[in-house]
């Protein structure tokens, strides 16, 4: 994958994302305009008359009210909200009803405890915490639309330098857009408390040229390399409770409730960010998920040593 970018809403690269930048932009240069008047008129009180008075038994100047500085402080910041209000619905509008093109990639991603599920639902590909695009141009337009649900309970999607935050509600069907305009790596993060393992439902976003975008299709709809030296692992994978979670296209593994695993050594992370996909941790992962992620659902299978090794030269080949 290429370099992983710093999330941050203010270097966005994708359509919606300068949007929203742009109005934060609007809304600090308001919030800093107040600041700098309420401060400045603070320190020329404080300046002006903060000397003690040569008499100080005298009373000083009583103001009994001011029907200048009271409608000023009363419509000023009415005409602010106004426009906050009226700026920030145009922006809502303008990505919300963003229409779709005929020829635009569609895909649907699904919350779980804790990880999210990638389908493409016209491309039969099916993946795990990672999604992969086409990078949009200006001559040739790619944007990507994305359907939002949960499967138990409340998330949110957020990447920052490609799109809002969007809930992604149980029983509720949500949508979001991302036109990215620069090849990268972005990561995301459900933005929406949990459970225990909120923190680790990463999310990576991986933005490739148009032709490289072809390649990882046809990678990912191919079926894996049978090796014959992973005979045993396959044999043992399709015996275990692991097929009751799993689908691996061509074994009788068929089960949603875990990632789709056909293509595992593909993605760069496991357990959605818990640690990096390598041999070593794939074994650790099999042998205790709740050692590198506490609270996993995925239970520990509970294998010998003998039969993780046999296990994980299966898996490796799944590419």
């Amino acid at each position: 994958m290429t370099p992983i970018q710093t999330p941050s809403i203010f270097a966005p690269v994708s359509t919606p994302a300068f949007a929203i930048r742009d109005l934060s932009f609007f809304v600090l240069a308001i919030m800093a305009a107040i600041f700098l008047i309420v401060a400045g008129i603070a320190i020329y009180t404080l300046i002006r008359f903060g000397r003690r008075p040569t008499n100080p038994q005298a009373e000083p100047a009583q103001v009994y009210g001011s029907t200048q500085i009271e409608l000023a402080w009363t419509v000023v910041p009415l005409l602010i909200v106004v426009v906050l209000f009226l700026v920030t619905a145009r922006y809502i509008y303008g990505i919300e009803r963003r229409p779709q093109p005929p020829d635009a990639l569609e895909l649907t991603v699904v919350g779980h405890q804790w990880w999210w599920e990638i389908r493409y639902p016209k491309l039969g590909i099916v993946t795990a915490n990672e999604i992969h695009v086409p990078v949009s141009d200006a001559a040739n337009p790619a944007p990507t639309f994305i359907t939002l649900e949960s499967v138990d309970v409340a998330h949110s999607f957020w990447v920052p330098q490609l799109a809002g935050k969007m809930d992604v509600i149980p029983n509720k069907t949500n949508r979001v857009w991302i036109e990215p305009q620069q090849v990268g790596t972005y990561v995301g993060q459900c933005a929406e408390y949990c459970g225990l393992q909120h923190a680790l439902m990463l999310l990576v976003v991986v933005v490739h040229p148009k032709d490289e975008f072809r390649k990882w299709v046809a990678a990912q709809q191919a079926a894996p390399a049978e090796v014959p030296t992973a005979r045993e692992g396959r044999e043992l994978f399709a015996s275990l409770a692991c097929i009751n979670c799993h689908s691996v296209r061509g074994t009788p593994g068929n089960g949603v409730f875990g990632p789709d695993l056909t293509h595992l050594m593909s993605r760069s992370t496991l357990g959605a960010g818990a640690a990096s996909n390598t041999p070593a941790n794939l074994r650790a992962w099999v042998k205790d998920p709740s050692a590198l992620k506490a609270g996993a659902l995925m239970p520990g299978m509970k294998l010998d040593d003998a039969q993780l090794d046999q296990l994980l030269a299966y898996l490796v080949t799944l590419r």
